[in-house]
């Protein structure tokens, strides 16, 4: 596919949701990829592979095109930040979908888990740490996890994925004793005026409000945010001072399950029991 095909496909408005061989696949979806015959080289060598489904096009003549990332891509995050190079484009006939396609439309949420913070000053490393340990536990296919320290811009740019829900992992001083977890949901609808949104390309701070401020004046079809906070011990008085506070490091474990237990609740449709709160600051 060309740069002005590409370009029109772009410019179409993406679909929710196909139907293929009678299932229904969505944004999130994995398939087996089976190109038609005769393809280019390309093709050959994504016969076979397991992708997930980035959006579902329509091109101008009514035509659909699955715009998937390939599973075992090493840039497939780079795919997933709607770079071309890494999201290839096939028609519904070229693509088979497996067995988690026909999941519920509510077990297809896409979920990013995103842990920030700067291992150089003592407790701000909470988020990465968690981020770490999140990586190697089994969670969906539709759930990324993925460990952005202080890449404030990296992290606003995968926020105009267009995730169902970004759970963002993050030390948070509110005066509470160390060690302290807590759940915020801040109110999206009220990121600040203009000239705070346009401060906001100070996103290498990776103050949560600010990267949420600079992917919504990029334009970011923002949804549902929370933010699960450790209160720090410390948070270092200077670069350099590495390695969690002991109340920190107690509770990290049980972090982590405070989060898999909300990917479960958002996958369930079950969206109580957050607190929303406008003071991340």
């Amino acid at each position: 596919m060309n740069e002005w095909e590409w370009q029109l496909l772009e410019a179409k408005k993406p679909a929710d949701d196909l139907r293929i061989a009678d299932v229904e696949v969505r944004p999130g979806s994995r398939v087996k990829l089976h190109p038609r015959a005769g393809g280019d080289v390309m093709d050959i060598a994504l016969a076979g592979k397991t992708a997930v489904i980035e959006s579902i096009e329509q091109d101008y003549e009514g035509q659909f095109h699955l715009c998937v990332v390939v599973d075992d891509d090493p840039g497939r995050d780079i795919g997933l930040m709607r770079q071309p190079g890494h999201r290839f484009f096939f028609t519904p006939d070229e693509v088979e979908p497996l067995g988690d396609a026909a999941t519920s439309r509510v077990g297809k949420r896409r979920i990013l888990i995103a842990g920030i913070g700067n291992i150089f000053l003592g407790d701000d490393a909470f988020g990465v740490e968690v981020a770490r340990r999140l990586s190697g536990r089994a969670l969906p296919q539709n759930v990324r996890v993925t460990d952005f320290g202080i890449r404030g811009y990296d992290l606003a740019y995968a926020l105009l994925d267009g995730y169902d829900t970004t759970i963002l992992i993050d030390a948070c001083p509110r005066g509470q004793p160390a060690g302290t977890l807590y759940v915020i949901e801040p109110e999206l609808s009220d990121l600040g005026s203009s000239e705070e949104r346009q401060s906001a390309v100070e996103a290498h701070s990776m103050n949560p409000l600010n990267v949420l401020r600079l992917a919504s004046s990029m334009g970011g079809p923002l949804k549902r945010v929370l933010l699960v906070g450790c209160e720090p011990g410390t948070l270092g008085p200077e670069e350099g001072q590495m390695g969690l506070s002991e109340p920190v490091e107690a509770v990290i474990d049980e972090a982590v399950k405070l989060v898999e237990a909300l990917v479960a609740k958002i996958l369930n449709g079950d969206e109580s029991n957050t607190k929303s709160v406008n003071d991340i600051q």
